[in-house]
């Protein structure tokens, strides 16, 4: 998913349900705007992690809202409505209730309910696997572990996080 069409490629790497993620992507509309659309790309990377339990299922259920009418604003719908009800698609302390025993469906319906956005036949998608499998082999390949990570034209910018100021990241990004 990418917005803005400037020369400089901001990535960030985010797996939906990790707050730290989440206060990230909060952020990222105001990048984009206190840069520019003309100076900055920024492209969301999906970073599923398995010890948050259902990653893989929402991870799946953003990629599947892409393919949608509206494409990149319909999946990013569907991670603000993640983002806007974290805890309810996380477990305790990564292993207990109240998600314990919740269906993969159960999640999806829990997150169109949430989103407005109807998941379950683009969440079907046979291929739809290829495209997940592209996100993990691509952080893989740039040595990405934890969420959220930053790359700035392709370098990882280990001195970046969430808890950065939007004022940080635009000068980070800007050069300036």
């Amino acid at each position: 998913m990418t917005w803005g069409n400037g020369p400089r490629i901001f990535e960030a790497f985010l797996e939906p349900t990790c707050p730290y993620s989440v206060r990230a992507f909060g952020k990222l509309d105001a990048l984009l705007d206190q840069t520019g659309r003309d100076k900055i790309t920024i492209k969301i990377r999906l970073q599923s992690q398995p010890w948050h339990m259902y990653s893989g299922v929402l991870v799946r259920c953003i990629i599947a809202a892409s393919t949608l009418a509206g494409g990149k604003e319909t999946a990013k719908k569907v991670m603000a409505a993640i983002a806007a009800h974290r805890e309810e698609f996380e477990f305790e302390h990564h292993a207990g209730e109240p998600n314990m025993d919740v269906t993969p469906n159960q999640i999806i319906e829990r997150l169109e309910g949430y989103s407005g956005v109807s998941l379950k036949d683009a969440f079907a998608i046979p291929d739809l696997d290829r495209e997940i499998k592209w996100h993990c082999k691509y952080a893989r390949q740039n040595g990405i572990h934890v969420s959220p990570t930053f790359m700035i034209d392709g370098l990882v910018q280990s001195d970046m996080g969430s808890g950065d100021e939007v004022a940080a990241w635009v000068k980070k990004v800007l050069g300036h």
